[in-house]
């Protein structure tokens, strides 16, 4: 499965780096590629993304909005 969210407030490979790493550690995520210029996040997983927990932890770093 597949889906695709914008994540804003994105500027460096840093934001890029650690919206990946959020995305890794959620429970059957199998890839995530972020993309720091457009805010498009990428992330494919193997069963249902739990949005509502997922867009929680990127936006506890603090300086992000999710739009899905």
């Amino acid at each position: 499965m597949k889906t695709i969210f914008t994540v804003k407030g994105t500027h460096c490979e840093s934001c890029k780096a650690l919206i990946e790493d959020v995305c890794k550690e959620t429970e059957g995520v199998t890839s995530c590629t972020a993309d720091f210029k457009t805010g498009k996040v990428n992330v494919e997983h193997s069963k249902p993304l739990d949005m509502k927990a997922l867009k929680k932890e990127i936006e506890s770093l603090g300086k992000y909005k999710v739009v899905v």
